[in-house]
């Protein structure tokens, strides 16, 4: 009984020094997570001083304060709206010397509309069509006087088929014919080439010819629209035959007005029986 008591006895003892062990340890832990909270708690507490309160006088004061950022927001708050900007009026006009739009046929063009460019120099001629008015000068038949009248390049709608007429007298001397061109390259640029086929009468002193007359023909365009031009062209009636003629014919035409142009030419006649020349000044007219 004794042995069995005291045994009891010491496993009652070890098992009340564990629980007070566990006890103490618990009571540790408890007491440092007291601690900490009563410290945020206070630190929480002195932080909280510091802000504004929205209930007092003192916290709307600290939010009614003005920064710099926020005088920059304002000032931009507090400018007006500006006005609705005006609508650019619809055709509103050039102001153009007179003097100089009526002297421009470029000018005039381009206020009715702007032109489509690639079609006028596909199909717009940069030459005009002329009626020609002058006086010839035939030096290799005793220097006569004489008329030459022409139409240049008559054009058939916005093709590149054309026709010309020329007549000359003086003397015993007399040529006139008709020709039919097509040009070959694009009417609106500064050179162009075309051939001739068409009819000539001729009749000197020492001959007379008539038959197919059939040549090329040479334009250049310094200034378009009728502005200047210069032409030459070769052609031979009776070609290969026996009575073969030569017809060398150079030409230049310089405007004076829109309409009104100042021209010369000069042409040799080569022909077995004679070389015949005849200068030519006058007037021309372009429609």
């Amino acid at each position: 009984m004794t042995v069995s008591s005291d045994r009891e006895r010491a496993v009652r003892r070890s098992l009340l020094n564990k629980l007070l062990n566990r006890n103490h340890h618990n009571l540790n832990l408890v007491h440092w997570y007291r601690l900490l909270a009563g410290t945020a708690i206070v630190w929480m507490g002195c932080w909280g001083q510091s802000l504004p309160s929205v209930a007092s006088p003192a916290g709307f004061d600290r939010l009614r304060a003005v920064t710099p950022a926020r005088q920059i927001v304002n000032s931009f708050a507090q400018q007006p709206a500006p006005p609705p900007s005006q609508p650019a009026p619809e055709n509103n006009p050039i102001e153009i010397d007179p003097a100089i739009l009526n002297s421009s046929p470029v000018l005039q063009k381009w206020l009715k509309g702007i032109p489509d460019v690639a079609d006028d120099i596909k199909n717009d001629p940069s030459f005009r069509t002329r009626v020609k008015l002058g006086y010839s000068q035939y030096p290799s038949t005793a220097q006569t006087g004489g008329v030459h009248l022409a139409v240049d390049d008559l054009f058939f709608g916005r093709s590149g088929l054309s026709a010309s007429a020329n007549y000359n007298s003086g003397g015993s001397r007399t040529a006139y014919g008709v020709d039919a061109q097509y040009y070959l390259l694009p009417l609106g640029g500064y050179i162009n080439i075309t051939p001739l086929v068409g009819f000539r009468r001729l009749q000197t002193d020492k001959y007379s010819r008539d038959g197919l007359n059939l040549g090329l023909k040479l334009m250049l365009v310094p200034s378009r629209g009728g502005g200047a031009d210069i032409a030459l062209s070769q052609s031979w009636v009776g070609l290969g035959s026996d009575t073969e003629t030569g017809l060398t014919t150079f030409s230049v035409g310089y405007a004076i007005t829109n309409n009104l142009r100042i021209s010369t030419d000069i042409q040799q006649q080569n022909a077995r029986e004679n070389y015949d020349s005849r200068v030519g000044i006058g007037f021309e007219w372009m429609p």
